[in-house]
């Protein structure tokens, strides 16, 4: 196995014994996003694509896309062969190889804080260990569906614990091209995984009777958006998460920043994860989570 650089127009496939594997080519599909993060679904595909392959994993010298090759590469090295997170950054920083770019959040203009390959191959090992996840019983395909914004944009950050779910509205409608997903319509996947609590932390936009008649527990924990929680909100929500009966489904507006920072907190609290960790892995599992301060106010 190889991670190469290559020119734009290179192009995948077979070559004799050897097969050619790009990340613009072969993971066309998901491309949307690599700015902020491979995710989960493209480790799940490398990892399946290799079985028994010689195989050069290769990218264009693009910087954003160079640093997402290489933790895909990385991550198989850890998941598949039991590597290390040094192990697995090693090779890749050899040779006297262009620094790589940092994993950032969602937010428009300077990033403000590094998340180095090193933290995120560190995150995929903390995360294997405390089985975060398993590829022998991953559902690709109902992840996939369930991660697309037609489909009610949601993302598993701690399998049967948490999910991260763009906010509901009163009603399901495409505005302004952007499809809008009311109450209603989150209800049977939550009931088919077993989801007790729903954690409302922007300002109420729906009546939380739809999902408190339908047997759930709501809960309202608001601050405002690109925030960071009070310590009082901070502890309440560890308190509701650690006496929830089932998983809990979190959102705020878009279910990225609010939502990945009180849930990190979570993480950091029973997993002992570091901050970058917890940043690495719930960006990993739902790109471009826990925005500007948010992530100085987690190291702190």
């Amino acid at each position: 196995m190889y991670e190469s650089s290559a020119g734009p127009n290179k192009r995948g496939g077979a070559r004799g014994k050897v097969y050619l594997r790009g990340i613009e080519t072969n993971f066309a599909q998901q491309n949307e996003l690599l700015p902020f993060a491979p995710g989960i679904i493209l480790l799940h595909n490398l990892s399946r694509s290799l079985a028994k392959k010689k195989l050069v994993h290769y990218t264009t010298i693009h910087g954003e896309k160079r640093v997402n090759a290489a933790f895909l590469i990385g991550s198989y090295m850890i998941v598949q062969h039991g590597k290390s997170p040094e192990e697995a950054y090693r090779p890749l920083i050899f040779g006297g190889s262009p620094p790589f770019l940092s994993f950032r959040d969602a937010s428009v203009g300077p990033s403000t804080y590094h998340l180095g390959l090193l933290d995120c191959f560190r995150a995929v090992k903390k995360a294997l260990i405390n089985g975060f996840f398993n590829f022998e019983n991953f559902d690709l395909e109902e992840y996939e569906y369930y991660e697309r914004v037609e489909s009610g944009d949601l993302s598993w950050i701690v399998p049967n614990k948490f999910i991260a779910f763009c906010g509901p509205h009163p009603k399901s409608k495409i505005e302004n091209g952007y499809p809008l997903h009311s109450p209603e319509s989150y209800i049977p996947y939550f009931r088919k995984h077993n989801v007790s609590t729903i954690v409302r932390l922007n300002k109420k936009i729906y009546d939380a009777k739809r999902f408190i008649e339908n047997g759930f527990d709501h809960r309202d924990l608001f601050f405002i958006d690109g925030s960071t929680p009070s310590d009082m909100i901070m502890r309440e929500f560890l308190e509701i998460a650690e006496k929830a009966k089932g998983a809990i489904a979190v959102h705020c507006k878009a279910g990225l920043g609010r939502t990945g920072t009180l849930i990190a907190c979570y993480i950091m609290k029973h997993y002992r994860f570091t901050a970058a960790e917890t940043i690495a892995w719930i960006r990993i599992c739902r790109p471009g989570s826990i925005i500007g301060h948010q992530q100085l106010w987690l190291e702190q």
